[in-house]
């Protein structure tokens, strides 16, 4: 008898200890924030009543912020993309292979464009010390100029070598064999600060990517063990990865 009380208590103790760490959402219907009723809509079943209130509030919320924002708005574009798609189905939550075949078509297209114009689509400031690190911090004034010419330099390739990167970077994404030896590599970088993104591999394997503030690039690299490492405003990023497949590293993001 001991021992099933002490199986219950266990499973009780487990239950309460899951819930507190899910997010709480008991308040949700007053919340005003975009964000957090979108989440909640992620989240909840399927059959929740709180949905058929929240869903077309949010919607209008969204609306309502893509009228009033700023031209530059970053935020704008990822707005209008959530509002189709809550137009189509009950919330944003999309699966991680529809993740990628979303951004695959983004890449392709852009690529495709890139390919048409003859040259990079890509929109820039050339890198300084003060758009590569934070300004007026202890950090900046040690950093020496050589990562924003080496921004520079990685930025300012030839139309030749433009074409052929390109070139290689569609056939990677057309490319659908999962025993391919090379695996595509998109760099979201959510920062103001231009940015190098290394992965270093096994041996004498290496890559450098620039990836412009607020901006996007690709690699194809060769499948295996990295440690990609960065300088994002002046701090430092590193992660140790298994590259097996396409992925997207978003890195500044708040």
């Amino acid at each position: 008898m001991k021992k099933v009380l002490l199986l219950l208590c266990s499973m009780f103790f487990v239950a309460v200890s899951a819930q507190k760490k899910g997010k709480d959402y008991t308040d949700i219907l007053k919340s005003k924030s975009i964000y957090e009723i979108n989440a909640f809509l992620r989240d909840a079943h399927p059959d929740d009543p709180k949905r058929s209130v929240l869903k077309p509030r949010v919607m209008e919320m969204m609306k309502e912020y893509i009228k009033n924002a700023h031209p530059a708005d970053q935020k704008v574009k990822d707005m209008q993309e959530m509002l189709a798609m809550l137009r189509r189905r009950p919330s944003t939550k999309i699966t991680f292979d529809e993740m990628n075949a979303i951004i695959k078509q983004k890449q392709i297209a852009k690529y495709k464009a890139e390919l048409a114009a003859k040259q990079s689509t890509t929109v820039y400031t050339p890198s300084t010390a003060q758009n590569t690190y934070v300004v007026n911090t202890a950090a900046n004034a040690a950093v020496p100029n050589a990562e924003a010419e080496e921004f520079n330099m990685l930025m300012a390739v030839s139309p030749v070598e433009h074409k052929n990167r390109t070139v290689k970077i569609l056939n990677s994404l057309f490319d659908n064999d999962p025993n391919t030896k090379d695996a595509i590599i998109m760099i979201q970088n959510k920062s103001d600060c231009n940015i190098i993104v290394r992965m270093e591999g096994v041996g004498n394997t290496k890559y450098r990517l620039a990836v412009p503030a607020q901006g996007e690039s690709s690699i194809v690299i060769e499948k295996g063990q990295y440690l990609f490492t960065s300088l994002v405003c002046g701090a430092q990023y590193a992660s140790q990865k298994t590259i097996e497949r396409a992925i997207m590293v978003a890195l500044g993001g708040q």
